[in-house]
């Protein structure tokens, strides 16, 4: 079964996926990326400045197979 590592960006720190998951395929990758998002997503509060979160899903030869972008801001009306 492939190993994809799930990398997390803040907008100012990497994480580094050291472990990865063993994954049947590019497919289930993307699911437990966007659970990952989701997760990240829920536990947003307000802002005092925009937030940029990106996740990079790589495979076992460090090839960067797909990207998440999450942007959360606020902007009075």
């Amino acid at each position: 079964m492939p190993r994809y590592f799930i990398d997390l960006h803040d907008g100012a720190n990497l994480v580094r996926d050291q472990k990865g998951f063993d994954l049947p395929d590019l497919a289930a990758a993307q699911a437990q990326a966007v659970r990952m998002m989701t997760r990240i997503a829920q536990g947003l509060s307000d802002p005092q400045v925009r937030q940029d979160y990106v996740i990079a899903v790589r495979d076992e030869q460090g090839t960067v197979r797909l990207r998440l972008r999450l942007s959360y801001d606020v902007e009075p009306g």
